[in-house]
């Protein structure tokens, strides 16, 4: 769900200090998304390891993928505060900050969410190449109002940055962008940069189609986009199957196949039973159904 691959190449790469055979252990957790076990495992190495801050930078993302934002912040807190130079703690901190302010009340999000821009912030200035915090600081001003650190204009600052040190992904930052202000012959563009020097690039395939859904221009690309992504493997951070069908469906809803629409929302819910949107789109088929009938 989250950068498995990322977080398995971390893991197998780190200096861990625990045995190999428990390197070994979570390793084949994580990569098989065992959070529980993997949580326990690394619950009894920090127990036994107080300063080992990668422990706690793993628990913290296996927190996350866990739903469990409260114990999250503060393993990754630890990790942060055990070890105040790695970029990647403090990206990884800003997204269960993120979290918090999603699910938090009324009047504790203000407070997160100025914690996570601080985190995104730190990462960026401890590595300005890490490009997956640039990315981070991008969403968040993409996302959030300027009273507490966001704006379309800090947003294109961190396109800018990102494009210098990556021309293509900086092309997906500035079409994401574009997609977020209704530009959307300007995204169409910059993800056709991209497609033409990678073809299948994940990513932008999945992008167009996502653009087809939400504007609904470029239906046929969008559709030829979306059943493409479905024959390659999901990038680890990237939206997978369930959100792929979804879309499909969406695009088909569209172009007036009601029933195309209901064999992707069902094969949305097949590839994740608890897919919400796909859930809410056949109820509301069924809903129109029933008015018709």
């Amino acid at each position: 769900m989250r950068r498995i691959a990322g977080l398995f190449l971390l893991f197998t790469t780190a200096a861990f200090a625990a045995a190999q055979a428990v390197r070994d252990q979570v390793t084949d957790l994580l990569k098989h998304r065992q959070w529980a076990e993997a949580q326990a495992v690394l619950e009894k190495i920090v127990a036994a390891e107080p300063a080992n801050a990668e422990a706690y930078f793993f628990l913290g993302q296996v927190q996350i993928n866990r739903g469990d934002q409260e114990h999250a912040v503060e393993s990754l807190e630890k990790a942060t505060s055990l070890v105040p130079t790695d970029s990647e703690y403090f990206r990884e901190l800003g997204d269960a900050y993120g979290i918090s302010a999603q699910k938090g009340g009324l009047f504790s999000k203000l407070g997160w969410a100025k914690k996570c821009k601080a985190a995104y912030d730190k990462a960026v200035e401890l590595d300005p190449k890490n490009l997956n915090a640039r990315m981070s600081v991008l969403e968040y001003c993409r996302q959030a109002p300027g009273f507490v650190g966001g704006g379309m204009d800090g947003a294109y600052a961190q396109a800018a940055e990102i494009k210098k040190l990556d021309p293509l992904r900086g092309r997906q930052a500035y079409a994401s962008l574009y997609l977020a202000d209704k530009k959307y012959d300007l995204a169409l563009a910059e993800f056709d940069a991209v497609l033409k020097v990678t073809p299948d690039d994940y990513t932008s395939l999945y992008q167009v189609g996502r653009l087809a859904a939400s504007s609904g221009q470029f239906l046929d690309r969008g559709l030829a986009s979306l059943r493409r992504c479905l024959e390659l493997t999901p990038p680890a951070g990237e939206p997978g199957r369930a959100p792929t069908h979804w879309r499909i469906g969406n695009i088909l809803e569209q172009k007036g196949d009601k029933a195309g629409a209901r064999t992707a929302y069902e094969a949305a819910l097949k590839a994740d039973p608890q897919f919400p949107q796909a859930i809410e789109a056949l109820r509301k088929l069924r809903e129109a159904d029933g008015k018709n009938g």
